[in-house]
């Protein structure tokens, strides 16, 4: 008799976490081997939420956040349990929905156990994946190989690249008083509340590092650039979640371009403000469509938006929750965070501190600013071209991994399985996570995040011939 078939799960953030779930839950025959890999820890919460601090709380209501498009109060109900006072349109603490995932894998491993499912939770690093001569190998750091029949790679975000300098300025990079991965763990700890900060960047990243450091006690301002200067933009007040239902006509009809795209919704938005209806709602109504407005773009026109709109969709898409928006006009209107659009020029580095020119937006002259570190606030880098991780590089020099054109991820099937740059498959290996964005743009939050790891665990379970249907066949023919 064969052994079951082995799945490997690298990564057990979000994705990897509902991956794993709906797997459990579906009664196959035979019952599967499912090992979830993690460098750090296979929590269940990732770095999204298992490194979030109590004044951390989510950028979506959590009547938006349930892990199952079938059920969407699941983690509403979860969070009822805890707090009586949540509403679907609650802005909760991350570290509550991290403690929500980890009932999820909970219940799901017990429910998997009665069907005869087995969950292994794994601490090591995956360094390399390839084809062996029955399934896959998984290489791990540490030396130890594993032999599955399929894998999952549910990445998630990756480290910041550095900001663009001139060459004489790129060895500051290397500085103790550059922090380039504000997530990583006690990273601002040697950010003393008495020293002036710059933040790079001025959107999510940037306001959850100035929460922290304002929480620690802070005596100096922070300053915060970015090119266009762009603070993020709130939800409204607690109450409903948004409503899907002010699609912008025009956008299906209108010509495929960014620019075209962009007049169509500013169009509608206009409109429907005449009816008192909110803007934000406008942009909600887009969410399940986004992914089919981006297909029909071609390449160049994708660039375009990248280049001249991105920022402007990030801070009306990615919103922050109403509480949090009036703590970024408190600390501004105090002095505590002065935002700018700016540019760096240069770094030079002194025994106090460093020294930073920035040319502000439109200025004719740079300034120079006194600050004891520089915090990297630019937000995960999505291109695995650049991103220094071995099984990235492994996978794309074995050709069985190929980067999209833009930078932002890897390309895939219509199943999301790993693709050459014709499309094909090249291996027994799904993607699930923010690499997918080159695919489908929208493959950062929730709502998204959950149907592709649906999707994944379906297609897994199919080229395993592992449906219950294929259950029920072979159960008939015993």
């Amino acid at each position: 008799m064969s052994p079951p078939p082995t799945i490997a799960i690298i990564g057990a953030g979000f994705s990897g976490t509902i991956v794993a779930t709906h797997l459990l839950q579906e009664h196959t025959d035979p019952a599967l081997n499912i090992v979830m890999l993690d460098r750090a820890s296979p929590s269940a919460a990732g770095v999204a939420f298992g490194l979030a601090r109590p004044a951390h709380v989510l950028n979506v209501p959590a009547g938006r956040m349930s892990a199952f498009a079938n059920d969407e109060d699941h983690f509403l109900r979860f969070a009822k349990e805890r707090d009586v006072g949540v509403t679907g349109g609650s802005f909760v603490p991350r570290r509550l929905y991290g403690e929500y995932l980890a009932a999820i894998l909970h219940t799901a491993e017990a429910e998997g156990a009665r069907r005869g499912h087995k969950l292994e939770r794994s601490r090591g690093e995956a360094v390399a994946v390839q084809p062996a001569a029955k399934g896959m190998c998984v290489q791990l750091a540490d030396g130890r190989e594993l032999t599955v029949d399929r894998v999952v790679l549910a990445a998630g975000n990756f480290a910041p690249a550095n900001p663009p300098v001139p060459a004489g300025s790129a060895a500051f990079y290397e500085s103790a008083r550059y922090v380039r991965d504000p997530w990583t763990p006690h990273a601002l700890d040697a950010v003393r509340p008495d020293e002036p900060v710059l933040l790079v960047g001025t959107g999510l990243t940037m306001l959850d590092v100035a929460v922290e450091l304002c929480a620690r006690g802070r005596g100096a301002p922070l300053y915060a650039i970015s090119r266009r200067g762009l603070a993020p933009l709130p939800h409204r007040p607690h109450g409903s979640p948004p409503s899907y239902g002010h699609l912008p006509p025009e956008l299906i009809s209108c010509a495929p371009t960014a620019v075209d795209y962009l007049r169509a919704i500013r169009r509608h938005v206009r409109t429907v403000a005449h009816d008192g209806v909110d803007w934000r709602e406008v942009v909600a109504s887009l969410r399940p469509i986004t992914p089919r407005l981006w297909h029909t773009l071609s390449i160049a026109e994708r660039r375009r938006f990248l280049r001249h709109a991105r920022p402007y969709w990030d801070a009306h898409r990615h919103r922050i929750a109403p509480e949090l928006h009036h703590v970024l006009e408190s600390l501004r209107s105090a002095g505590a965070l002065q935002l700018t659009a700016a540019r760096v020029l240069g770094y030079e580095e002194r025994t106090a501190g460093v020294d930073v020119v920035l040319r502000a937006r439109g200025a004719s002259a740079p300034r120079t600013i006194a600050v004891g570190h520089v915090i990297n606030c630019t937000g995960p880098e999505s291109d695995v071209r650049a991103i220094d991780e071995p099984l990235l590089r492994q996978l794309q020099h074995d050709a069985l991994a190929c980067a999209d054109p833009l930078g932002l991820g890897f390309l895939v099937t219509n199943d999301l399985r790993l693709a050459d740059d014709r499309g094909t498959a090249t291996a027994a290996i799904w993607l699930v996570g923010p690499l997918l964005k080159g695919a489908h743009w929208e493959a950062t939050a929730v709502p998204e995040l959950r149907l592709h790891a649906a999707r994944v665990a379906r297609a897994v379970r199919a080229s395993l011939a592992l449906t219950p249907a294929a259950r029920a066949v072979s159960v008939a023919a015993g």
